[in-house]
């Protein structure tokens, strides 16, 4: 076998490939960081605690972070049924712009110095390859249908 045929076999299987293990890695992701705060186990649990008390203080912190981890773990199951995907990528995007808020209010858990992350905020940025990932789902979703989207018109 020579290696341009190597190389397009394995180029095709990927394209095969990458969608199904984009949503399990986004499904494991989130259920398991997701359970983590249910179960009270997350090391991102105090972190989430003292953003909630400052953007939200009239919330019981300890409540919001298993309301968060039961919300991540939906997300994750939602990106493994398929037709979901117009539902939770936008969810998905939401729930990333408010785990980027530490990077701006709450500067000193997240900076070392200037670009240089801790290791809580190397967690927020790495986020971003999620957000990369689902866009490259939604990317491959087909069009709604025009009757349907006629429907969906005001």
């Amino acid at each position: 076998m020579k290696f341009r045929d190597i190389d397009i076999y394995v180029i095709h299987l990927f394209r095969r490939l990458w969608i199904p293990v984009s949503k399990f890695a986004i499904f494991l992701t989130f259920f398991w960081f997701g359970i983590l705060k249910v179960v009270g186990l997350s090391p991102a649990s105090p972190m989430v605690q003292h953003l909630t008390s400052i953007t939200m203080p009239f919330i019981q912190t300890y409540q919001f972070v298993v309301l968060l981890g039961l919300f991540e773990c939906v997300l994750g199951i939602l990106f493994l049924i398929k037709g979901f995907e117009r539902i939770v990528i936008p969810l998905l995007l939401v729930h990333m712009v408010t785990t980027f808020l530490p990077l701006f209010l709450l500067p000193h858990e997240v900076w070392q110095s200037f670009l240089v992350p801790t290791l809580e905020g190397q967690f927020i940025i790495k986020n971003i390859v999620i957000v990369a990932v689902a866009i490259g789902i939604a990317s491959h979703l087909h069009p709604i249908p025009k009757h349907l989207a006629s429907k969906l018109e005001m």
